[in-house]
C-alpha cells in the first residue's frame, strides 16, 4: 500500500496570497477594523483568530470576523489562486509509489477542500483547523510518515506525531529556521520533492 504522506496547504502546495490579502482588506473595510492584508498574506499559517487579535481585533468580535471571513472566502481567494511550483509532482510521486496524500490545514476545512478540488490536486483527505503540533493528531490518526510545510508550526507538528519533518522555503520561513526546528531536509521548492522521496522510499512497497 505504501506510506502516507501529510501535507501543509498555503505556501506550500497552494498560493493564495492575492486573494487572502483581498479578502483581509475587505473585512477590515467592512468591519472598520485596520486589519492589514498584505501583512497577512506575507505571515500565512497561524489560525485566523490569532491574526484577527494580532491586528488588536475586540475578542468580542473574533467569531464574527472569523465567520464573514469564511463566507468571503470562496468567491474572493478560490478562484485567484494557484499550485505551487511541484506541488502537482510530489502528489503524484506519492500516488504512483503506491502512497496515500493528506492535507492537514490550518485553514478552515471546507474552503481548503475548495482549493484541492478548484485545482484538481490529487489529495485522498482534507484534515483543516489544526495549526503546529496540533497537527499531530491528525497525522498520527491517518499513519502519516511524512509531513511537508513551509512554516516552523509546521516542523513542529510533523515531529509531535513522529513523522520525518520536511521543510520547503517557499512561506515566511527560511532554511535556517526550517532546520532548526528540526526539519530533516529543506527544499526551495516541492520539484525537489519526488527524488527525495523516491530515494528514501525505494524499498517500502
Amino acid at each position: 500500500m505504501g506510506i502516507t504522506v501529510g501535507f501543509d496547504l498555503d505556501m506550500t502546495l497552494i498560493d493564495a496570497r492575492p486573494g487572502m490579502a483581498a479578502a483581509m482588506n475587505a473585512l477590515g473595510a467592512e468591519s472598520g477594523l485596520p486589519l492589514d492584508g498584505d501583512a497577512f498574506a506575507a505571515n500565512l499559517g497561524p489560525p485566523l483568530d490569532d491574526i484577527l487579535r494580532g491586528f488588536e481585533a475586540p475578542e468580542e468580535r473574533i467569531p464574527g470576523l472569523v465567520d464573514r471571513f469564511r463566507a468571503l472566502y470562496p468567491d474572493m481567494v478560490v478562484p485567484s489562486t494557484v499550485a505551487l511550483p511541484g506541488a502537482v509532482e510530489a502528489l503524484r510521486a506519492v500516488r504512483d509509489a503506491g502512497g496515500r496524500t493528506l492535507v492537514v490545514t490550518g485553514k478552515y476545512g471546507p474552503n481548503a477542500q475548495l482549493h484541492v478540488d478548484a485545482l484538481g490536486l490529487d489529495v485522498d483527505e482534507v484534515v483543516g483547523e489544526l495549526w503546529s503540533t496540533q497537527k499531530a493528531e491528525a497525522l498520527l490518526a491517518h499513519d502519516a510518515r511524512v509531513y511537508v510545510g513551509d512554516h516552523a508550526g509546521d516542523i513542529r507538528g510533523a515531529l509531535a506525531a513522529n513523522a520525518i519533518a520536511v521543510g520547503v522555503t517557499t512561506g515566511p520561513c527560511d532554511r535556517a529556521l526550517l532546520l532548526s526546528e528540526g526539519a530533516e531536509v529543506v527544499f526551495e521548492s516541492l520539484t525537489e520533492f519526488p527524488d527525495w522521496f523516491e530515494k528514501t522510499f525505494a524499498t517500502v512497497g
